[in-house]
């Protein structure tokens, strides 16, 4: 038995009460329930099933070591907002850090650049889940799905929300069920299919998992990129492909209101998440680069023209449909527990006052125990996200200092906020996290950084900003940044967000709402950190 279920459930609850909340939702998830959705979430499998062939054609075998700066990297983030986890455990996570933390129009909007990453992302996922499922069908029934075709993308994508929109709703208990379910199809798709690939026979040695196989001369990349010889300069790019894989463990704290001594377990959850998904990867893309039939340059390019379906073509039909099954179910737990934390989220601002409709999306399902309402919202925004796949101009458009280009869906567009909004709300609340120290706030949580305070948050906040630069700064169509980041696109949809946010803040004032919900036992209200509207 854990140390979770020897916890009374009046000791989470006192501390809500301390924060000014009454018990809604049902505290049913012990320690592995709340890693299983974090972990899930961050996924290792979607990561390296959506990233791989990027990778590997801007950053060649070597790009394999550069998942150490973003786990390094976000270990530092995972401590930080562990420590704020611990003090805070509501749902709603950086959204709540930051409102008691800074004060409530600063909390107001890192949650709005949370929930819309959230909301984008469950898109994306359910979406990339369609190359896999028609390759399936094919297998065993003998259909021919386009997975490039609109209506294709929309049906699939529409029945998974509808699967996970439903297990959702019948609880968190079964929502922590389908990612535990999902940890153990992630050890399988990551460590199982290593060892398969390991014996049906690696094509090369350990050593070239160190060579860069001349990604970085025009002459030799397989995607046509000049780094002019710099693999530096390659590096810079293909650190990406991890960067857009390790996040997602935050979710430990959106359901902290439904964890068991949500003080101590949440910030162990999230560290674990990292840790566990930073080797996960690592493992299974040295499974993948050392199984790449071939050598050097044209072995490089058809591994990164057939990505991981060629690599695991070597293998035996029958293993091969068992993994295409791991794939779509890793894609379906990835999107449940995605849409589990953004329900939370929504539920947690809701009940703030802090969006329209807020009475409606704060209810509490007598039975079920669950934010129904908030999750049949996220779910109609998400759809509204994928229809998004039928706005595909045939040619370039272009608007004063900025080209859409021909051929790419918006939705493609907009998932690059997915990433860039998940950077930027972390940042904040780093920053939060820092301005609560400057003000003198003392963490008195399960789990504190103690001295280590201020050189932990400043290493994350540092880590943060670069990648979030690394991740928006436009340099071009023709740039092999181009891959990750269509030039000028990413940093205006942050825009066209932000927009929207600052006319809706300034004309419903949602803060004024937030600020009834500042008050916490332990320190101030906070009702001073902002001075009150006119």
């Amino acid at each position: 038995m854990t140390h979770a279920a020897n916890v009374p459930e009046h000791d989470d609850d006192a501390r809500l009460a301390s924060l000014g909340y009454q018990p809604q939702l049902r505290r049913v998830l012990g320690l592995f329930a709340n890693f299983s959705v974090a972990f899930t979430y961050l996924s290792p499998m979607v990561g390296i099933y959506s990233l791989f062939a990027l990778g590997l054609g801007t950053g060649g075998p070597a790009y394999i070591w550069l998942n150490l700066i973003p786990i390094a990297g976000m270990l530092f983030v995972a401590l930080v907002f562990g420590e704020l986890a611990s003090h805070y455990p509501v749902a709603g996570a950086l959204y709540q850090y930051s409102k008691f933390s800074v004060g409530p129009g600063y909390g107001w909007f890192v949650g709005w650049f949370y929930g819309f990453a959230l909301l984008i992302t469950v898109a994306a996922v359910d979406t990339g889940v369609v190359t896999y499922f028609a390759a399936l069908t094919h297998n065993w029934f003998g259909w021919s799905l386009d997975p490039a075709d609109h209506v294709t993308i929309l049906w699939i994508t529409v029945l998974l929300l509808l699967i996970q929109t439903a297990l959702n709703i019948t609880g968190a208990k079964v929502m922590g069920r389908v990612a535990q379910f999902g940890v153990y199809v992630e050890i399988l798709g990551t460590f199982g299919i290593a060892v398969i690939l390991a014996v049906h026979g690696f094509h090369h040695g350990l050593g070239y998992l160190f060579t860069t196989q001349g990604v970085q001369h025009a002459a030799s990349n397989p995607l046509g990129l000049n780094f002019h010889g710099s693999w530096l300069g390659a590096a810079l790019i293909a650190v990406l492909a991890p960067v857009y894989i390790y996040y997602g463990f935050e979710s430990a704290g959106d359901i902290s209101e439904e964890t068991v001594d949500a003080g101590r377990q949440v910030p162990r959850a999230m560290r674990l998440a990292v840790i566990w998904g930073g080797i996960g990867s690592i493992v299974l893309t040295a499974a993948l680069l050392l199984a790449v039939p071939g050598h050097g340059a044209k072995g490089v390019g058809d591994a990164v023209g057939g990505g991981v379906p060629f690599i695991l073509g070597q293998l035996p039909s029958g293993v091969q449909d068992i993994l295409l099954l791991l794939i779509i179910f890793a894609f379906f737990s990835c999107g449940t527990s995605i849409q589990g934390a953004g329900s939370r989220l929504m539920f947690s601002y809701s009940r703030d006052q802090a969006l329209p409709g807020s009475s409606w999306l704060a209810r509490v399902h007598p039975r079920f125990g669950t934010p129904v309402n908030a999750l049949v919202a996220g779910s109609m925004v998400t759809v509204l996200f994928v229809l998004l796949v039928f706005a595909s101009p045939a040619h370039d458009k272009h608007f004063l200092f900025i080209t859409y280009p021909g051929g790419v869906n918006a939705l493609v567009a907009l998932v690059s906020f997915g990433v860039s909004g998940i950077y930027l709300s972390f940042l904040m609340t780093v920053i939060a996290s820092w301005v609560a120290r400057s003000r003198g706030w003392v963490p008195e949580g399960r789990f504190t950084l103690g001295r280590w305070g201020n050189v932990v948050t400043l290493i994350a906040g540092a880590y943060l900003a670069l990648m979030l630069v690394n991740v928006v700064l436009p340099t071009g169509l023709s740039s092999p940044r181009a891959y990750f980041n269509i030039d000028w696109i990413t940093l205006l949809v942050m825009f066209l967000i932000a927009v929207v946010g600052a006319a809706y803040f300034l004309a419903a004032r949602p803060d004024r709402g937030v600020r009834h919900h500042l008050h916490d036992d332990r320190e101030p209200t906070g009702a001073e950190r902002e001075t009150p509207p006119a």
